[in-house]
This record gives C-alpha cells, structure tokens and sequence, in this order.
C-alpha cells in the first residue's frame, strides 16, 4: 500500500499515521497535532488556519514535509522559512 501524497488536504490522522516526522515538525511551527495520544481531526490546512497561518506559509510546510519525506532525513528538520509566532 502506497502511502497518500502530502497536501494541504491531507488529513492530520493520515498525516501522522503515514509520516510520523510530521508530529515534531508540527509541533515546532505551533500545530499540534495530537492530543491525548490522538490526532487532531481535519486536515492539514485547516489545523494550519487554526493558528492563523497564511495560505504561502501551508504551502510552505507541505513543501518542506515532502522533502523531508523524499530525503528520509526525519531527524534533521529544517529551520522553516515561515515565521514562528508565539503561542500566547
């Protein structure tokens, strides 16, 4: 079975099941994706929303996840080019 392709409609189950890298990248943009050892419902995009991420910033972060998936390089996550901001 071929894993889904990383979109900005992926949904955060499917996300976080086939791609398990996505959980600390996530995490360190200030999306979380699991909560109680569960993953968030929704998709990527609108976990993104949530946050107040801009359309160019999702399309950052599907970017930067394909690569770290074509790569293999899980460990080593980019510093991402979307700013951060504080979670208040």
């Amino acid at each position: 079975m071929t894993k889904p392709d990383i979109t900005k409609d992926i949904l955060i189950e499917e996300l976080v099941d086939n791609y398990p890298f996505s959980v600390k990248y996530l995490m360190e943009k200030g999306i979380r994706c699991i909560m109680c050892g569960e993953p968030i419902w929704g998709t990527l995009e609108e976990a993104a929303k949530e946050k107040d991420f801009a359309n160019n910033d999702v399309e950052e972060f599907v970017r930067e996840m394909q690569q770290l998936a074509a790569n293999g390089k899980y460990e080593e996550i980019p510093q991402s080019k979307v700013k951060i901001k504080k979670i208040t």
